[in-house]
């Protein structure tokens, strides 16, 4: 019995680690969840704004209610361009062209000019397309500087994982504006191979359905600790029924193994 208290004992331990996991991640789910209702919640009150001046927007870095709201800029491009990878848009795979922008203020920015589609079996393309030449008019939305570790945010040969300003712009030992533009249009044109990319679409995703799920799996861990307990119990007694019964019959052979001896032994006599 000592034995099986301790497998017990062992048994509640472990799936209570596994529920305290799953209630983790159904929290997790539910912080994703609310992360997107915030960034939704910016696309709408945003979306109806006339496209402000960059400076009002990007002086400083991009708070969340800030994104996507629209800016203009008027300069030209300086010619240096990133291919940023391993990007998804509309259900395809591909690349991103970020450029650099002067402004007629002064000023340098990131400008995300649109996503190039991987063709199917073929690698993304190397060749990027040239930005208009002279003075381009520029409107598109306002992003925060994407985050990650230095092998993601430092370019390598004008390619990059995530647009960082602070990281692009000392790459290049300049200072640009905090974030970065999602170009909408372009004046002069931005250039038929380049998709521009909108606001993300305002849903919620499965966020809620899969915090259910993984709340479900924890009380599931929890209920598994007493019917277990349970199971073992019912095997044990089973078990102790099956000894008594085998005691029984063992006792009965028994006896009438002694009754045949004693009429053998009276037909002797």
């Amino acid at each position: 019995m000592k034995k099986m208290i301790l497998r017990w004992v062992a048994l509640a331990v472990f799936l209570s680690l596994v529920a305290f996991a799953c209630v983790k991640l159904g929290e997790w789910q539910l912080d994703r969840l609310e992360q997107r209702r915030e960034g939704n919640s910016a696309v709408v009150a945003n979306e109806g704004l006339a496209p402000v001046p960059y400076r009002e927007v990007m002086g400083s870095p991009i708070a969340d209610d800030e994104q996507w709201q629209r800016v203009e800029l008027t300069g030209s491009y300086t010619g240096e361009q990133y291919q940023v990878r391993y990007r998804n848009y509309d259900d395809s795979a591909g690349i991103e062209v970020a450029a650099v922008f002067e402004t007629l203020e002064g000023d340098s920015v990131l400008v995300d000019r649109g996503f190039i589609a991987r063709q199917a079996g073929q690698p993304d393309t190397e060749v990027l397309p040239e930005p208009p030449t002279g003075e381009v008019a520029v409107m598109g939305y306002v992003h925060r500087d994407e985050q990650g570790d230095e092998t993601a945010v430092v370019p390598h040969d004008f390619k990059v994982r995530l647009i960082n300003s602070e990281a692009i712009g000392a790459s290049l030992g300049r200072v640009l504006l905090p974030g970065y533009v999602i170009l909408a249009t372009s004046d002069p044109a931005n250039g038929e191979a380049l998709v521009p990319m909108e606001p993300p679409t305002l849903d919620e995703g499965n966020h809620f359905s899969y915090a259910l799920q993984w709340f479900a799996f924890g009380g599931i861990a929890l209920i598994g600790i007493g019917v277990l307990i349970r199971a073992d119990l019912q095997d044990r007694k089973k078990a102790r029924q099956r000894a008594e019964k085998r005691a029984r019959l063992a006792e009965a052979r028994a006896r009438r193994t002694e009754r045949e001896a004693e009429e053998v032994t009276s037909a002797a006599d």
